[in-house]
């Protein structure tokens, strides 16, 4: 990629065109890149210098041409009105390390299921439960996190389909 546009350097869709421009050149190119993900060139600058928010179909679309689709995780988890809330925004690291959170995450599953039993029993989540049943919640969001990272982790890297 030829020079780098500074203004841009922070963006999200900047970085994953410019990481898409290491394996593909025409990626390098805005104008090529907004051909070939089939949006209007003046539209993928906008984009890229953070003047407008992207449509999630354009989202979509830089991911898939990018193969970056830890962009569509992103955008739900930063942008997305509905999403910012319940979305996490998860980070790609190796698959080593990813296979080792993921099963690091998994290692008290024993427990939390005992404990969810004991606090179900009697269908009510009593007040001197609710600090066990936050710790079972902040697990499972734990152990969501680490999976949706790996799966990401896949779909980039050995192409597995959503």
């Amino acid at each position: 990629m030829g020079k780098k546009a500074t203004k841009a350097a922070d963006n999200m869709y900047y970085q994953a065109r410019c990481e898409a421009a290491e394996k593909n050149e025409d990626y390098s190119s805005r104008e090529k890149a907004a051909e070939l993900i089939g949006i209007d060139r003046t539209r993928l600058a906008r984009i890229e210098l953070d003047a407008i928010m992207p449509y999630p179909e354009e989202v979509k679309a830089m991911a898939e041409a990018y193969n970056t689709p830890e962009l569509c995780n992103s955008y739900c988890a930063r942008e997305c009105p509905l999403g910012k809330g319940t979305v996490h925004e998860v980070e790609i690291d190796d698959f080593d390390r990813l296979a080792l959170k993921v099963l690091g995450s998994l290692k008290d599953i024993e427990n939390i299921r005992a404990t969810l039993i004991s606090i179900s029993e009697d269908g009510v989540v009593q007040e001197w439960e609710r600090k066990d049943f936050q710790g079972i919640l902040d697990s499972l969001d734990k152990i969501s996190a680490n999976a949706n990272a790996l799966k990401l982790w896949a779909m980039k890297n050995i192409k597995i389909k959503e």
